[in-house]
C-alpha cells in the first residue's frame, strides 16, 4: 500500500497531540496516511502497554488512517544506528510516502528528538540505491525510496513554526483521538500518579495553543510543523 503522508512517532500519542487535525484533515481530503509508533510506551508513568495499544487503536479509527504499525523499539533507549535506520528504511521503502511527518526536533523529553534526526536520515538513506532491504513479509527486495518532504511536528516545547497549517473544522476531532489515550491524560478520578501531561492545564493547552496558532495567521486553529529545507510556493498569492 502506497500511502501520501506517513505520521511518526516516538510513543503512541505523540502524532495525536502533534499533528492529529492535519492528518484528520488530510483524509477528509482523500489522502491515504499511516502511522507509525516507534516504542509502545513502556516506560510511561501511566498505564500499561497493553491499555497503550488498545488507546492507540481507539485513536487510529477517530482518525480512520489507513494502517498503523509498532516497531518496538526499546522505550528511552532506542537510538539511532543502522539496525534502526534499516528496520525504518524497509518501512518507508514498502509504504512510499510522498511526506513524512515526525517528532519534534527539540523537546522535553530525550526520546523526541532521537526519533526525529533517526526518522530523519533514515528518509535520507531509504533515497539510496546500494542500500538493500528486503520486505520479508512480502518476500520481495525493494526499491530505494526517498520522501519528497520531512516535516517536524511541534510537542512540548512551543518551537517556532517555519509554516502552520489551517485545521479549523479539525480540533474535536483531533481531541477525540487526544482524549482516546485516558490513561495517560486528565481523569479527575484517576488514582495514577500525576505527569506533566496528566494535567487539566496540559489537555487544555492542546485546544489553546492550536487556537494562538490560528489567531497568528486568522483562522480559528492551526497546527505548526517545522522543515528540513525552504517550503517553495508557486504564487504568492497562495498564501494566508
Amino acid at each position: 500500500m502506497k500511502v501520501d503522508i506517513l505520521a511518526i512517532g516516538a510513543h503512541p500519542d505523540d502524532v495525536e497531540l502533534g499533528c492529529s487535525a492535519t492528518i484528520a484533515k488530510e483524509i477528509a481530503h482523500g489522502k491515504k496516511v499511516g502511522i507509525i509508533d516507534l516504542t509502545r510506551g513502556e516506560l510511561g508513568t501511566r498505564g500499561t502497554v497493553k491499555t497503550r495499544e488498545e488507546e492507540s487503536e481507539h485513536a487510529s479509527q477517530v482518525l480512520g488512517v489507513s494502517f498503523r504499525i509498532n516497531m518496538e523499539f526499546a522505550d528511552g533507549f532506542f537510538v539511532n544506528d543502522k539496525d534502526h535506520q534499516i528496520a525504518l528504511i524497509k518501512m518507508i521503502r514498502k509504504y512510499r510516502p510522498e511526506i513524512v511527518l515526525c517528532n519534534a526536533v527539540d523537546d522535553r523529553h530525550i526520546d523526541h528528538g532521537k526519533a526525529s534526526k533517526l526518522v530523519s536520515d533514515a528518509c535520507f538513506l531509504s533515497g539510496l540505491l546500494k542500500i538493500d532491504t528486503k520486505d520479508e513479509v512480502d518476500d520481495v527486495w525493494q526499491d530505494p525510496w526517498r520522501p519528497k518532504q520531512v516535516y517536524h511536528y511541534i510537542q512540548w516545547k512551543n518551537l517556532v513554526p517555519d509554516f502552520v497549517v489551517d485545521v479549523t473544522g479539525f480540533m474535536d476531532k483531533k481531541m477525540e483521538a487526544v482524549l482516546a489515550y485516558k490513561t495517560q491524560f486528565y481523569n479527575e478520578n484517576s488514582i495514577e500518579p500525576e505527569t506533566p501531561i496528566s494535567s487539566k492545564n496540559f489537555t487544555d493547552s492542546v485546544k489553546y495553543r492550536a487556537r494562538d496558532m490560528g489567531r497568528l495567521i486568522g483562522v480559528e486553529y492551526a497546527e505548526g510543523f517545522n522543515v528540513e529545507r525552504y517550503v517553495a510556493v508557486d504564487s504568492l498569492f497562495n498564501l494566508k
